[in-house]
């Protein structure tokens, strides 16, 4: 079995911080969110990984993730020029996918469940379709699945105006070769795309074995500033440890789950947490809050920080009042004016500066 994980598009709903770099590899808990799928589908036992890639972000996805060694796994980098559907990457994907049942994970996604029982499922009832499936508040949203009582998907809609049900397809999805001769002869909807939820619907129309798992554990969606935020919150409180690896002074206080990284300096502040902090951080006359990650290089000096990514390289001074919910790209500089008011959200993108007055 191989797997195909999706690292294109333009991640519009995530700008500014998609002008200058990938959706997928922005951090949460200070690890890029597509090396999450990737130890996932590792974990179950699948190692041969194609990651489709658009030429605006391809190059930076290979330089961060590598050939998957770090993961013991091979990657091999598929580019999909026009970012034109789900089903279209599954067909740009064929030459690497050949006759090899496959994996597809959205590469924007964070699942809790493990993918064994479903990649065991799809093995023992030789399917030619697995989805998994969430229920949502807002299936007018996604692309909808309406399910028998024996896991049999009698129908699927993508983004429909009346749902049939409130489960939500969630972005990993397993597939024989058969879905190959389906997407050929699929028509683009009326979006321009050629929709994953339409060849599962054929498989369905040919009377092919198709059948959905619902998901037991949680699922996010971090396409969006709040999403990430409560991603990053999710993962630190799921998996956050105590491991100072830096240098903590004596004015220091740190309670709680706190990661700090080699070679970080932490100078009369109090942390509390979960948080983690990167390698080669400074960090003086600082408060930070639960649930924020600080990534590699990062200095804070004179900040009040409370559920915030802030990304490596940044550099955020002076700012003696409350900074929450706010993602902070790579390299940005934050800096107080002559006056400012008591608490700031920021979204900022990469190589920013922004003087607050």
């Amino acid at each position: 079995m191989k797997a195909l994980i999706l690292s294109g598009g333009k991640g519009t709903r995530l700008r500014p911080l998609t002008y200058t770099g990938a959706k997928q590899l922005v951090p949460v808990a200070n690890k890029p969110i597509l090396w999450y799928g990737i130890e996932a589908i590792v974990a179950a036992g699948i190692t041969d990984i194609g990651i489709v890639i658009s030429p605006e972000t391809g190059e930076e996805v290979k330089a961060f993730t590598g050939h998957g060694q770090q993961f013991g796994a091979q990657i091999t980098y598929i580019l999909q020029a026009q970012p034109a559907g789900l089903a279209h990457a599954v067909k740009v994907a064929q030459p690497f996918l050949g006759d090899a049942p496959f994996v597809m994970y959205l590469g924007d996604n964070l699942v809790q469940d493990s993918l064994t029982p479903m990649v065991e499922r799809f093995k023992e009832r030789h399917l030619d379709a697995l989805t998994l499936l969430s229920p949502v508040p807002n299936p007018r949203a996604f692309g909808v699945a309406e399910v028998d009582e024996s896991g049999r998907i009698l129908r699927l809609e993508e983004k429909p105006e009346h749902p049939r049900s409130n489960l939500a397809l969630v972005g990993v999805y397993l597939f024989s070769s058969a879905i190959h001769g389906v997407i050929a002869t699929l028509e683009p909807s009326a979006r321009g795309e050629l929709e994953i939820t339409d060849a599962i619907q054929e498989l369905i129309n040919r009377q092919m074995r198709v059948e959905a798992l619902k998901l037991e554990g949680w699922w996010l969606d971090t396409g969006k500033k709040d999403d990430l935020l409560e991603a990053n919150r999710i993962i630190l409180d799921a998996y956050s440890n105590c491991v100072v690896n830096g240098s903590v002074d004596d004015q220091s206080r740190v309670t709680g789950r706190v990661s700090i990284g080699e070679g970080t300096q932490v100078i009369n502040c109090t942390i509390r947490g979960p948080v983690i902090i990167g390698d080669n951080c400074h960090l003086e006359n600082c408060f930070v809050g639960p649930y924020s990650s600080i990534g590699h290089g990062v200095t804070l000096s004179a900040v009040d920080l409370d559920h915030s990514v802030i990304l490596q390289g940044a550099r955020v001074e002076g700012i003696q009042h409350r900074i929450v919910d706010s993602l902070v790209g790579r390299r940005a500089t934050i800096k107080p004016g002559p006056s400012h008011p008591k608490a700031m959200r920021f979204m900022v993108g990469d190589d920013c500066q922004i003087e607050v007055v």
